[in-house]
């Protein structure tokens, strides 16, 4: 069984809030838009982390880091990107990897909209969640928790981190 902490859209942000959590996963899963390498750094130096760049990511991170991922957790598909579109309307690079990958759960950022949705159509667990930094149009901070067991998903919680504009 793996515990997951799903983050994206940080924007440069890092605080206690969200390195307290950090600090109860087993693996956390970033979907872009890290801001500075120092994010990905602090979190790397906490816990096992798989990330995508987002639109928003320097040269830097891009180096680091791929534009997607596919990868099992337990004996679950996973595919990550930064910007996948609306579900299940999603734009032409995901659609594809859809196809060539077959996930059970999809993950993106971008939007800084918290979803998660059964995606009938393509047979995939959409998840986005929203935005944990402070730099965007969303009023509350959020981030996804769950644990993967062998092939299922389960014990799945958001995480409010509060305001966007207020310090913790």
């Amino acid at each position: 069984m793996k515990k997951i902490l799903l983050i994206s859209d940080t924007h440069s942000h890092i605080d206690n809030g969200i390195i307290k959590y950090v600090k109860q996963a087993d693996e956390i899963w970033h979907a872009g838009d890290i801001g500075k390498i120092d994010v990905l750094v602090e979190l790397e130096n906490i816990k096992k982390i798989r990330a995508v760049y987002g639109n928003i990511d320097d040269h830097i991170l891009r180096a680091d880091l791929n534009e997607t991922e596919s990868f099992y957790c337990e004996k679950v598909k996973v595919c990550m990107i930064h910007i996948a579109g609306k579900s299940p309307y999603y734009n032409k690079k995901t659609k594809d990897m859809i196809k060539k990958e077959t996930p059970k759960i999809l993950i993106c950022g971008h939007s800084h909209i918290l979803k998660i949705e059964y995606d009938k159509n393509n047979n995939i667990l959409f998840m986005n969640p929203g935005a944990a930094g402070r730099h965007g149009f969303h009023k509350k901070r959020t981030m996804i928790r769950f644990e993967i067991n062998q092939d299922k998903i389960e014990n799945m919680e958001i995480i409010e981190l509060g305001n966007r504009s207020k310090l913790p």
